[in-house]
C-alpha cells in the first residue's frame, strides 16, 4: 500500500529537482513519488527517468505538454495511488525526520481504521540571505495530536494561514470534489487550499517542521517584480475564489470566518500589487476587483472592505497609496514571504 503520493511538478527544474526527490526517498516503499515533467526543455525528463529506473517501486515519471503548475498538480492527482496526496514543488524539499513521523501517524490511522480529510504540519521559509529561518507553526491555533473539526480551531494570525506547503489531503476527497486547477495560471496554490475547505470534516495537526519552502530565485513566482508582471493572473485567481462560494452559506461559523479572512488576504495582495506597480491601468483593475466582490457577495464585501486590511488598501489618493505601500512593506518584512 502507498500511504502518501508526493507529486513534484517540474518545469525546467534540472538544477534543483534532485533535492526535492532525495528528501522524499527516506519514505521508502510506503510512498510514491510522481515526477510530472510539464513540457520542460532541459534535462528535467532525463533526470526524472534516471531516478525512476533506480527506484521503480517508488518513482514514476509523467511527461506532458506544458500546462502550467496547476495542470501538473492535476496530473499528479489523476495518477496518484496513495491514500493521501501531497504536492512538493521542485525547488523545495521536506525534512526526513518529520516525513517519517507523519508516515507513522498515517499508518496508525490505517491500523485503527481511521481516516482524515486534511493533515497539517509546519513549514519553514528557506529564504536566501535570511539569518533566521521563519517557521510557520499552528500549535497555538490547532489541537495537537488529535482528530478535530473546524469548531475546535482558534483564530489564525495573519502570518500563519494554511498554505499548500502545510497540507496533505486525502486523495479520494480531492477526487470526489472534482478538484481541478486552471491551466497556464500562476498562484493556483491558493485555489488548492481554499476550494476543498467546506468539504474537510476531519483534520489532524502534527507540530513538526516538515516542508521547506525555498525563496530566492529571481524568476520565482513570489518575487515582487514577477508578481506585478503577472497581476492579471493574481486577480483571476482571486476572482475565481470569490466566485466559488457565497460565504454566508458556510454552516461552520469558524470556517466561515477563516475563509473570509483568507479572501481578505487575497484581496490585499492583488490590491497592493496594483498600488506598487504605479500603473493607472492596474489601479483600475484593483477597483474592478473590489466591485466584483461587491456584486458577487455583498455581505463578504462589507466585512473585507471595512476590515483593517480592506481599509488599509483603499485609502484614497496618492498619499493614501503611499501609506498602503508602507504598511505592506512592514508586514512583508515581518512575515518574510518574498
Amino acid at each position: 500500500m502507498k500511504y502518501i503520493t508526493f507529486a513534484i511538478p517540474c518545469y525546467n527544474s534540472e538544477s534543483y529537482m534532485e533535492g526535492a526527490i532525495k528528501s522524499l526517498l527516506p519514505g521508502g516503499s510506503d510512498i510514491e513519488i510522481i515526477i510530472v515533467n510539464d513540457g520542460s526543455m532541459d534535462n528535467t525528463s532525463k533526470i526524472g527517468h534516471e531516478y525512476a529506473e533506480r527506484y521503480p517501486d517508488i518513482i514514476r515519471v509523467v511527461d506532458q505538454d506544458n500546462g502550467g503548475h496547476g495542470e501538473a498538480v492535476n496530473t499528479g492527482l489523476t495518477k496518484a495511488k496513495g491514500k493521501y496526496f501531497k504536492v512538493v514543488d521542485s525547488d523545495d524539499w521536506v525534512d526526513e525526520k518529520a516525513l517519517l513521523l507523519i508516515l507513522n501517524q498515517i499508518k496508525k490511522f490505517e491500523m485503527e481504521n481511521q481516516e482524515i480529510d486534511m493533515f497539517i504540519a509546519n513549514y519553514v521559509y528557506e529564504k536566501v540571505g535570511a539569518d533566521k529561518k521563519k517557521v510557520v507553526r499552528y500549535d497555538n491555533v490547532l489541537p495537537l495530536d488529535e482528530i478535530f473539526g473546524w469548531n475546535d480551531i482558534k483564530n489564525f494570525h495573519i502570518d500563519q494561514y494554511i498554505l499548500m506547503h502545510s497540507v496533505i489531503y486525502r486523495t479520494q476527497m480531492l477526487r470526489l470534489i472534482q478538484m481541478r486547477l486552471p491551466k497556464h495560471t500562476f498562484y493556483v496554490d491558493n485555489i488548492y487550499v481554499y476550494y476543498p475547505l467546506p468539504f474537510v470534516n476531519t483534520m489532524y495537526y502534527m507540530n513538526v517542521d516538515f516542508y521547506r519552502y525555498y525563496i530566492g530565485r529571481e524568476d520565482q513566482s513570489v518575487n515582487e517584480k514577477v508578481m506585478i508582471s503577472r497581476i492579471d493572473q493574481q486577480i483571476f485567481v482571486t476572482k475565481s475564489m470569490v466566485k466559488m462560494y457565497e460565504l454566508k452559506n458556510i454552516p461552520s461559523k469558524k470556517l466561515r470566518k477563516y475563509m473570509v479572512n483568507y479572501l481578505a488576504i487575497m484581496m490585499t495582495v492583488s490590491s497592493i500589487l496594483a498600488i506598487r506597480s504605479k500603473s493607472e491601468e492596474n489601479l483600475r483593475k484593483k477597483k474592478d476587483l473590489w466591485l466584483y466582490l461587491r456584486k458577487k457577495d455583498f455581505k463578504t464585501f462589507m466585512k473585507i472592505r471595512y476590515g483593517i486590511l480592506g481599509q488599509t488598501m483603499n485609502i484614497p489618493g496618492k498619499s493614501g497609496r503611499k501609506i498602503s505601500s508602507l504598511a505592506y512593506s512592514i508586514v512583508r518584512r515581518f512575515i518574510g514571504f518574498n
